[in-house]
């Protein structure tokens, strides 16, 4: 959870403080109603941009068995036959569409570098001209790392931070204003731990040789990085910040707990933390960072008491150092040439398997897109985002949320009392669709040609002030947590919102020339999934109005959790790589999400068929059809290194066990009828039912 700029990164389900409360599709429009599209797949105006109805055919593996391997039977060819980009670390559906958004940008980038005074055209010519970065070496970042050298005493430490943190730079805890899960109408400040520098705490505290080896590799990461900067004692001081962080690693709470809403939501007074935390001086911090409140929201405060204490009986050199370390590699895109190669040869290629760095423009792209999110956003929607597809997409999400009001009827284990606040919480849904009622106001945000590392600190800092001065205002309920140009979708639980970029309605998740059941089983089943984090365990803990308490009986979260614990269990027999399994509990909310939300969209398409048969097309049922395009937005290839961080970190399943979620539903057995003995097979009593 970092300070400042609203993002939506994999599930990040921001508890307590809703910073970025949402929970996204990870790797993560508008579909009419079912006779709104000719029932033989062609639309009002031409074909389908993927084979004959929506589908690729082409991409399957007939040899397969659906019941074996349903993700390999609807992909598996494709899977065979495409090669992961040398600048990608895995590569999906998912990327094909965000590379195509990616490019269409680039085009408005490009234009508007030709404009006068355009602030995204300089922003994005300032980040292209390496020529310029080079030649300045270090010195724009120097009085930066002057003022972290000159700290004397530990009593400027948490002041220190404080600016570290309002310049974009990682630090010890993570920290923002967003809305209190208790008190969904006011704004306030959550503190959650941090402090690491790899990517989970397993990655210090395993003993799996292959994170051995990653952890070996990053303390020699951080010596070479301090001798690209001319500093002395590199390899002393780069275990010395290796050994910090193991200790922080070790208090910290895992990522499951860390999940848990209830758990993680502890209001606190600032002026107890000096007693609860006394190693670090948060009333400075706080002060420094602009967000100096009455009480906070804890979100681990054992591992946050905890860390105090480390950092306080740490070595005042080690903490300077690891901010150090943290601002050269927080800025190595905008310094000279060395530091970006280094990065990105530790986080890119030895973490995530990537053998090579995306090119410059691309890169280029992301910074202007995340500096001047809405400045871009306006020109994309109104080039690429046409009115029809957002009036679309509107109809079938009315759809699917009448789908699911008639499932939480039909629920056996649910109290009456429950399902009438289950409905009011249905029908206070926001849902948001292609881009944001309102802009944000860059004004501010000073941007200069040339000056790739000052705009890349400006806009650091701009994004960080946005944040620190909504405390005390009316909730920003027309912010959003992703961009229009990005290939995702979100659920906020505070906000009672869904959302849905314009860059994801496009095919494979909708097509207006596609089969009605490829458009349900496609975005239809995204639409489901994120109505359905509302009412995951986690969603489900937050009431109509976005407030977080238990408004069920406690009859009905007991038999909630006992159909979810199943699920749990289920995920965690998978075993994508030797010795490494799924984790069911981290990947809780996902998986019941894909289970709710594709059982919603089937009944959604079938009500949508007014009582007429589906056509059989190309040999394939309406039911067969909406599966095969379930299975197709998930098509991806891992390399061994991305899926390995993914399974400790990602609250995804990978795509393939995604796409095994169909091995719980009837209408899938009926459609594909598998046999016993086939490895996805469930008797009737084993599958798992919960909306």
């Amino acid at each position: 959870m970092k300070t400042g700029r609203l993002v939506a990164i994999g599930s990040t389900f921001a508890i307590g403080v809703a910073l970025a409360g949402s929970v996204a599709m990870g790797a993560p429009g508008d579909v009419p109603p079912a006779a709104a599209t000719p029932a033989n797949g062609g639309g009002v105006s031409g074909r389908p941009e993927i084979g004959d109805f929506g589908f690729d055919e082409v991409g399957m593996d007939r040899s397969v068995a659906p019941g074996d391997d349903f993700f390999g039977y609807a992909g598996g060819t494709w899977l065979k036959n495409t090669a992961i980009p040398a600048d990608k670390s895995s590569y999906g559906a998912f990327d094909v569409l965000q590379d195509l958004s990616q490019d269409r940008t680039k085009g408005l980038l490009e234009a508007a570098m030709a404009v006068p005074d355009s602030k995204i055209g300089m922003a994005y010519g300032a980040y292209l001209d390496t020529a310029a970065i080079n030649a300045k070496g270090l010195a724009p970042i120097a009085p930066w790392l002057k003022r972290i050298k000159a700290l004397k005493s530990k009593k400027g430490y948490a002041a220190l931070v404080a600016e570290a943190d309002r310049n974009g730079v990682a630090v010890p805890f993570g920290s923002g204003v967003g809305q209190d899960a208790k008190a969904p109408d006011v704004y306030t400040v959550g503190l959650r731990q941090g402090g690491l520098g790899l990517p989970d705490r397993d990655y210090y505290l395993s003993a799996d040789p292959k994170l051995v080896e990653a952890r070996t590799a990053y303390e020699a990461h951080i010596a070479k990085m301090f001798v690209l900067a001319g500093e002395r004692d590199a390899e002393a001081r780069a275990k010395a910040i290796v050994a910090l962080e193991t200790q922080i690693a070790g208090i910290q709470w895992t990522r499951v707990e860390s999940r848990d809403a209830d758990l993680t939501y502890n209001k606190t007074p600032v002026a107890a933390l000096a007693k609860l935390a006394p190693g670090f001086d948060f009333v400075s911090y706080f002060k420094g960072a602009g967000t100096l409140t009455d009480s906070i929201v804890l979100g681990q405060p054992s591992a946050i008491r905890a860390e105090a204490a480390i950092l306080g009986a740490a070595p005042l050199g080690v903490l300077k150092d690891q901010l150090l370390i943290r601002s050269l590699e927080g800025f190595a895109d905008v310094l000279p040439s060395a530091f970006d190669d280094e990065r990105f040869a530790f986080f890119g290629t030895k973490l995530s398997g990537t053998p090579e760095q995306q090119a410059r423009w691309k890169r280029a792209v992301a910074f202007t897109s995340g500096a001047l999110t809405d400045d871009v956003s306006k020109i994309y929607v109104a080039k690429y985002f046409p009115p029809a597809t957002k009036s679309a997409m509107d109809a079938l999400v009315k759809n699917i949320i009448a789908a699911m009001n008639v499932r939480l009827d039909k629920l056996d284990w649910m109290s009456a009392e429950t399902k009438a606040k289950a409905h009011a919480k249905l029908a206070a849904f926001v849902p948001r669709i292609g881009y944001p009622t309102q802009w944000h106001d860059y004004g501010a945000l000073h941007i200069k040609p040339g000056d790739a590392f000052g705009n890349r600190l400006r806009a650091n800092q701009w994004a960080h002030d946005w944040n620190a001065q909504k405390l005390g205002k009316p909730i920003f309920r027309w912010e959003w947590g992703l961009a229009p140009m990005t290939v995702n979708a979100q659920a906020n639980p505070t906000l009672v919102a869904i959302t849905f970029p314009a860059a994801i309605l496009q095919p494979p998740f909708f097509d207006p020339n596609a089969d009605p059941a490829v458009n349900y089983g496609a975005i239809g089943a995204v639409i489901g999934h994120e109505m359905s984090h509302h009412f995951d365990d986690q969603g489900s803990k937050f009431d109509a109005n976005g407030r977080l308490t238990q408004w069920w009986t406690d009859a009905d979260v007991a038999a909630f959790k006992a159909r979810t614990k199943r699920l749990v269990d289920q995920f965690d027999a998978y075993e994508p790589l030797p010795g490494q399994h799924v984790k069911g509990a981290l990947t809780l909310g996902e998986n019941t999400a894909d289970l709710a939300g594709l059982s919603a969209a089937l009944d959604a398409y079938h009500a949508a068929l007014g009582g007429k048969p589906a056509p059989v097309i190309n040999g394939f049922t309406g039911d067969q059809r909406f599966y095969l395009a379930f299975a197709q937005v998930w098509r991806r290839n891992h390399r061994d290194e991305n899926l390995r961080q993914r399974l400790l970190t990602d609250p995804h399943a990978p795509a393939q066990q995604r796409a095994w979620i169909v091995r719980n539903l009837d209408q899938w057995y009926d459609a594909f009828a598998p046999k016993p003995g086939e490895r996805l097979y469930l008797a009737p009593q084993e599958r798992v039912r919960i909306w």
